[in-house]
């Protein structure tokens, strides 16, 4: 892998010990441990790690400018949605301004700061934020193209971040019971919340750990889905449906929960006029 990411810096004459800084730093940089992947060949990788390693050669000399043609369009959907995401804390980092080709309009809005619209015959149909892309298009062509589910699409613009969490009613196994009814009777979420010393989510008490004096353990729930800050909404609502469930705990880089994401915030979330969230990359 060495020798592929280092092949810019080697036409333009680096000396081999910056060639090597450099490809170190940029494994790490993409998630991979240069200690275990230095030396591997392309067949010894797996496709996503395959990508990143692309993607670090690309970056080997420091560009202005990236073209990515379809770089994720190969991969499964499980391993594209974590490239993707990795991609965009990559972005967060490198600031690099990049065109992203795609033929994927949830990728495009999910990736891009503007979206470019192509019809037949290389005519640019709308050049827009995605927002305006969603709310606005421009005529009949990019309105079918976009889909008619245009609103749920929006959700993929703002991140559990970008919108107002409800206080969960945290408690924990042993604390007064009567403290902890006192704080489900002042929350939005009628449900108390058991989470361990360190503040990480278990799950959902039942009424039953209530009524002696001190907290018990018995749950109504596990505390799943458990969404992180940087979760996209529209992915969040849709692990919130795959387990049937109205709340769903946020946590922190550390585990520990800052918040609630429910099912009524979402839908508040697709009334109002979502804000973009900066990517850094062109969509087209």
């Amino acid at each position: 892998m060495s020798d592929n990411i280092g092949t810019v810096p080697r036409l333009l004459d680096w000396d081999r010990e910056r060639i090597r800084a450099r490809v170190d730093q940029l494994l790490e940089l993409v998630s991979l441990d240069p200690a275990e992947t230095r030396d591997r060949y392309p067949a010894q990788l797996s496709g996503g790690q395959r990508q990143r390693v692309g993607v670090a050669r690309a970056l080997a000399v420091d560009p202005p400018l990236m073209l990515m043609d379809e770089p994720f369009g190969a991969i499964d959907p499980i391993n594209r949605e974590r490239l993707q995401n990795e991609f965009l804390r990559l972005q967060r980092e490198i600031r690099k301004t990049v065109v992203f080709v795609t033929h994927d309009i949830d990728e495009a809005i999910k990736m891009g700061d503007r979206i470019a619209i192509m019809q037949k015959g290389g005519k640019l149909a709308q050049y827009a934020p995605p927002a305006e892309l969603l709310m606005q298009p421009a005529n009949a062509f990019v309105e079918d193209f976009v889909g008619s589910d245009r609103a749920l699409k929006r959700l993929a613009l703002q991140r559990v971040r970008d919108v107002d969490l409800w206080e969960a009613p945290l408690v924990r196994v042993g604390e007064s019971a009567a403290e902890a009814r006192g704080k489900v009777a002042g929350s939005e979420v009628p449900y108390p919340l058991l989470v361990d010393d360190d503040g990480r989510p278990v799950g959902w008490l039942s009424e039953r750990a209530l009524q002696g004096e001190r907290v018990g353990d018995e749950l109504r729930s596990r505390a799943d889905p458990v969404l992180e800050m940087e979760d996209v909404l529209r992915d969040a609502l849709s692990r919130l449906l795959a387990e049937e469930a109205q709340y769903g705990p946020v946590v922190d880089e550390r585990g520990a929960v800052t918040g609630v994401l429910s099912i009524e915030i979402l839908s508040h979330a697709l009334r109002e006029d979502p804000e973009t969230v900066p990517s850094g990359a062109d969509a087209l």
